[in-house]
């Protein structure tokens, strides 16, 4: 068996070492394309310099528009300025500048040679966007500029071209309303301003009914708009533009919203972006024009369906932005109008909606994954603009994975390598109880389920004002932009009034795993007065709202939950979990219902029981207060014989739910003044309770009372100086097992673990006097009982001399929550006062209580893991702080080689799914 480890460990090693070299390869590749000066690659006409294989160099949209051309599925032309520039960019723009112009004016000219238009002419001008594209998806956190190239002159050639003076003019706005947003910096409210004000003055309902002239004049006051805010007149030079909005989409890569994102999604800040500049094709032409976002399976269910939708005479940050309400795609989602007219695509667009499910098939099969499209239709001719592996709810994700496997498409290893283990959160959020009361007042599109309560904010700064406060937010907004970014990822869910199920409210939600409803026309939001109506009822900012985002209603009040029913796919998609990992996983749980949920989770017993928990409960707390206040032994064991059968039926229970699968108990722990009343009032019942003074009450108080708890009396500290209290625990867990063993057939081996140990002569001590009571419990009771009695490792002094412990412990959990607080020297409660400008100094990558310090902290344990190991080579050993349901802490735990990670029950799934996931690395 050694020898067959020994090989398997070796294949492993060397899989690893193969695995670094071809990534080592590949980065030099990159290095290699880079030192030769090229910094820019050309797409279109069929041929492109890139593929997707390059996202590190190219950013995701670029290499996925590259492998699209060769894939020779229609996309504009256009060139791709690499990921390596946005460093150079942000560490000197000047320089920057200077040394890429010529690439970029060579690949400008091959784009006009191609296109047959030329860049700045007032005869056949060439209009460009330009785009960001990092590495991994960042949906909207970026910049983006369109219609580029506009000025005065190439005005009159766009109308040449288009024969529609409106169009020309629309597109005129846009472009400078978006660029001197992005580029000049001017508050796009005082554009939006101006707008809403001729719409209101002419009664227009939306902006399709703004004539040619309007907008001409418009173009004007923007004009004016801009050198009211700068002192700079709009900049009319194309190259000047150009220069600018690449500028703006590099800078952009540090902005607040993006470093937001990156922080929320953990994406490194090394990567930077890549700006793609691409020809422009229109949807806003006329009624043979279009722009639309789909999706090649349902994103919030996972159903292999085709769905999305799109607008008619629409530019893409229309659908995107849910500025107006967009239409479905296909006859099976479609809405009739009041006029009864056809709106689908497949029925307005049956040539470009045929192509485009061509084309979407295509893309589905050759990156075998569920995809996001972005495509144009200019004069009924279909142009893609975007494919990306789409963002998807939980639910979703788990039945595309499932469904790939089934189609084989993919292996169940890499549909284990696709769900991110956070993820699996969302399966697990608690639903709204069908059976209770809904005073719905509104209905809405259901963008990404769940259930969501909380108290009605209407501003991302309010948002993160309010739950710094300890409130929980439903954040209401018009539409969701970009800048919403940390109020959206700090509320409990979110509500938009505008909106498809492809805005950016609804992407952005389903991928941060947030319920949210969008596009409930039928809310007036009052910004100014912090509220909204809906038929007839007004709610103000700090009312109580509930969002149903599987139906889209919106609901006052709190409304009650219920776990959520896990279906088959999930089952399926858990036993593949389980074949490929090495890592068990154990839950920590302090009562009967913990254990059960746990269990329907998959959890492979208890690594960490707490009793002390047990203490407070109301029907016992007197006799914990009663022991605690014992003026002797005798009184003491009086009141610890109170407690005892409550103790034992406790254990029995939970040994019960486990059935037979190892349970962790530690003995008390924190230090008893924890569990004494403080108030006033919970003095003067206790008095009576006990038949004692306050006096007395009040200097047994101040006896206990600690300067720092966390390093004082407490642990098996507990066990030195009341031995009395840990035997009975003892006695409690022995009798328990023994009894379910005789009675009812039971197989139990109870782990007793001795908290706080920093000396072998601790735990020699608390061992001694636990084996007496245990083998006394087996020899009463009659029964052969095998029990185990390890300890806490959570001091460093442990972790230092775990050598010297293990010769008296048959297992080591390391409990991560003190050892991170002994090891930095942080309060868990207090730290986070101050951990946050840590985090923003980037003094620290993570918070060291939410995922492990495996620099410091890490080398503890596999030093203490080592050590212990040396003396007894099968001592088993997990951890069981708050790490054990975090993804990089497993991982780590993995390596490590431990036995096992345990963690809350709901983050069962998520710990099992990190395990498989390191195996399989």
């Amino acid at each position: 068996m050694a020898k067959s480890k020994k090989k398997s460990k070796s294949k492993k090693n060397k899989f690893v070492k193969v695995k670094q070299a071809k990534k080592k390869e590949s980065s030099v590749k990159v290095s290699a394309k880079m030192r030769a000066g090229k910094n820019i690659y050309f797409f279109g006409g069929g041929k492109a310099e890139g593929k997707g294989t390059l996202k590190e160099l190219l950013g995701g949209k670029g290499a996925n528009l590259a492998e699209m051309v060769n894939l020779g599925i229609p996309v504009p032309a256009g060139f791709t300025i690499s990921t390596a520039m946005c460093a150079a960019f942000n560490k000197n723009p000047n320089t920057f500048r200077k040394n890429l112009d010529k690439e970029m004016r060579s690949h400008l000219e091959r784009l006009e040679t191609l296109m047959g238009k030329k860049f700045g002419s007032g005869e056949n001008p060439l209009l460009v966007s330009v785009r960001s594209g990092a590495r991994a998806s960042m949906p909207g956190m970026m910049d983006t500029i369109l219609n580029l190239g506009l000025n005065d002159q190439t005005l009159l050639g766009l109308i040449k071209q288009s024969g529609d003076a409106r169009f020309a003019f629309d597109s005129y706005r846009r472009f400078i309303q978006m660029f001197s947003d992005v580029v000049l910096g001017v508050d796009g409210d005082h554009f939006e301003h101006v707008i809403e004000e001729l719409k209101e003055r002419r009664s227009y309902a939306s902006d399709t009914q703004i004539s040619a002239d309007e907008w001409k004049a418009l173009v004007v006051r923007f004009k004016q708009i801009v050198r009211e805010e700068t002192g700079k007149d709009f900049p009319s030079n194309p190259y000047e533009q150009l220069w600018g909005a690449i500028g703006a989409v590099f800078g952009s890569w540090m902005n607040k919203r993006a470093i937001e994102y990156r922080r929320i999604n953990t994406i490194p800040e090394e990567w930077g972006t890549a700006v793609n500049v691409q020809s422009m094709v229109f949807g806003n032409m006329g009624t043979d024009c279009a722009t639309g976002v789909a999706f090649t399976r349902d994103p919030s269910t996972g159903a292999k369906v085709f769905y999305g939708e799109y607008l008619v005479n629409a530019q893409g940050e229309d659908v995107v932005a849910g500025i107006r309400t967009p239409q479905p795609m296909n006859i099976s989602g479609k809405k009739i109008s009041d006029a009864g007219n056809p709106i689908s695509m497949e029925e307005l667009f049956p040539a470009a909606y045929k192509q485009l499910v061509s084309i979407y098939k295509t893309l589905e099969k050759h990156y075998r994954d569920m995809q996001d499209i972005e495509f144009t239709v200019e004069k009924n001719r279909l142009w893609m603009l975007q494919t990306r592996s789409g963002k998807r709810t939980a639910q979703a994700a788990i039945k595309i994975a499932v469904d790939l496997v089934r189609e084989k498409t993919i292996t169940d290893k890499e549909a284990i390598q696709r769900i991110k283990p956070e993820q699996l959160d969302q399966l697990l959020h608690p639903m709204l109880d069908p059976k209770a009361l809904r005073d719905v007042i509104a209905t809405g599109l259901p963008a990404s389920p769940g259930a969501a309560t909380g108290q009605v904010v209407f501003t991302s700064d309010d948002a993160v004002n309010e739950v710094n406060r300890g409130c929980k937010t439903i954040l209401v907004r018009l539409e969701t932009s970009p800048e919403d970014i940390h109020g959206m990822n700090i509320s409990e869910g979110i509500l938009t009034a505008r909106g498809g199920m492809t805005s950016h409210a609804a992407v952005v939600a389903r991928g941060m795993g947030k319920c949210c409803v969008v596009g409930c026309g039928e809310l007036r939001i009052d910004k100014a007065g912090d509220c909204f109506s809906v038929g007839g009822k007004v709610v103000r900012k700090g009312d109580w709202l509930t969002l149903d985002g599987t139906s889209g209603e919106v609901i006052l009040g709190q409304v009650p939950t219920v776990k959520p029913e896990l279906n088959d796919d999930f089952g399926v998609f858990m036993k593949w979990v389980d074949k490929y990992r090495r890592l068990r996983v154990r839950t920590n749980a302090d009562t009967p219902f913990d254990a059960r949920v746990a269990r329907s989770f998959g959890a492979e017993g208890i690594g960490l029981c707490r009793t002390e928990h047990m203490f407070f409960a109301e029907d016992r707390i007197l006799a914990v207060r009663e022991m605690i206040l014992a003026s002797s032994l005798e009184e003491r064991q009086k009141a610890l014989a109170k407690l005892m059968p409550m103790q034992k039926g406790d254990f029995k229970s939970i040994f019960k739910e486990m059935k037979g699968l190892p349970v962790t108990i530690r003995l008390l722990d924190p230090p008893l003044h924890e569990f004494l009343p403080h108030t006033e009032e919970d003095l003067v019942t206790l008095s009576v309770s006990l038949g004692v003074t306050i006096e007395h009450l009040r200097a047994k108080n101040e006896s206990l009372r600690e300067f720092n708890p966390m390093l004082g009396h407490r642990g098996c500290r507990l066990g030195v100086t009341f031995p009395e209290i840990y035997e009975m625990q003892v006695r409690a867990i022995m009798e328990a097992a023994c009894e379910l063993v005789k009675e009812e057939g039971y197989k139990i081996v109870p782990e007793i673990m001795i908290p706080l140990v920093g000396m072998a002569s601790e735990l020699a001590l608390m061992r001694k006097h636990a084996e007496a009571v245990c083998q006394e419990v087996i020899k009463t009771s009659g029964v052969r009982l095998k029990y185990l009695i390890g300890t806490m490792i959570e001091l460093p002094r442990a972790a230092l001399t775990a050598d010297k412990i293990a010769a008296h412990a048959d297992f080591f959990s390391f409990g991560t929550n003190d050892l991170t607080q002994t090891t930095l020297g942080l309060s868990r409660d207090d730290s986070q006062k101050f951990l946050s400008a840590y985090l923003d100094k980037k003094l620290i990558p993570v918070d060291p209580f939410v995922s492990l310090d495996q620099e410091g902290v890490g080398a503890l344990i596999r030093m203490g893991c080592q050590k212990g190991r040396s003396v007894k080579t099968d001592l088993k050993v997990g951890i069981c702080g708050e790490h054990g349901g975090d993804s990089a802490s497993v991982v780590f735990c993995h390596v490590s080689q431990l036995d096992y990670v345990s963690c809350s029950p709901y983050r069962v799934p998520i710990a099992k799914l990190s395990a498989a996931q390191a195996a399989l690395q």
